[in-house]
């Protein structure tokens, strides 16, 4: 089950901890606190959503460290990096590592409030790229093993003609199983189809734009 998406905030100072809580409970904003990385490592899964608020310098495991593990495993979380003015240098580092942002102690409200909603409206984004990619997986499901060797081939760019020649079938078969291709993945152009094609692959590397290119 898809968690909620939620701010994480990772800071050994509590002070700090509680003020960010009480910041999020006054913009009614689901929240969870932890005092070290390995607190928050103890706890999170691959389900997680919304954006990490992480602090660049902490004992044992640093925010540095923390950021490097998770962006291994969880590479679209949005995390933000709090500093002090004398770590900006690391900070800007952090940003280097995937860090969408840093926040300077002690911070601007507004600011800090501009920078969450715009990691959440990316978790948005994404959930609904994934959501879209489910879809269309689905879709493909629906097709036969020969259907789907003639998208296959129709996505590459080939022709009726060479795809019927490599299949060795007949290109009124290729027709029938194109119009059926098409029925199934509820689309009326091919364009449709490369773009679905694409987007329930997990490892592409043409883009929607070259294969188009090919079967315009």
């Amino acid at each position: 089950m898809t968690e909620i998406p939620k701010i994480y905030i990772v800071d050994d100072d509590e002070a700090i901890r509680n003020l960010l809580g009480l910041i999020m409970h006054s913009e009614n904003l689901p929240f969870e606190l932890y005092s070290s990385a390995e607190e928050f490592l103890a706890q999170v899964t691959p389900a997680i959503r919304g954006c990490l608020i992480l602090d660049v310098t902490m004992p044992g495991i640093s925010g540095l460290q923390l950021l490097e593990r998770l962006r291994q495993k969880y590479k679209t979380l949005p995390i933000i990096i709090m500093t002090g003015y004398a770590d900006v240098a690391m900070a800007v580092k952090a940003m280097k590592m995937g860090a969408i942002d840093f926040i300077e102690k002690p911070f601007n409200n507004a600011k800090l409030l501009r920078v969450l909603y715009s990691c959440l409206a990316y978790c948005e984004s994404l959930q609904h790229d994934q959501n879209e990619k489910e879809e269309c997986a689905r879709r493909l499901e629906r097709l036969t093993k020969r259907e789907r060797q003639v998208m296959d081939l129709l996505v590459e760019g080939y022709k009726n003609k060479v795809i019927a020649t490599r299949l060795n079938i007949s290109p009124r078969t290729v027709e029938l199983h194109r119009a059926r291709v098409m029925e199934k993945l509820e689309v009326r152009s091919l364009s449709e189809v490369v773009r679905i094609a694409l987007t329930a692959s997990e490892h592409s590397d043409i883009t929607v734009y070259k294969q188009l290119e090919r079967v315009s």
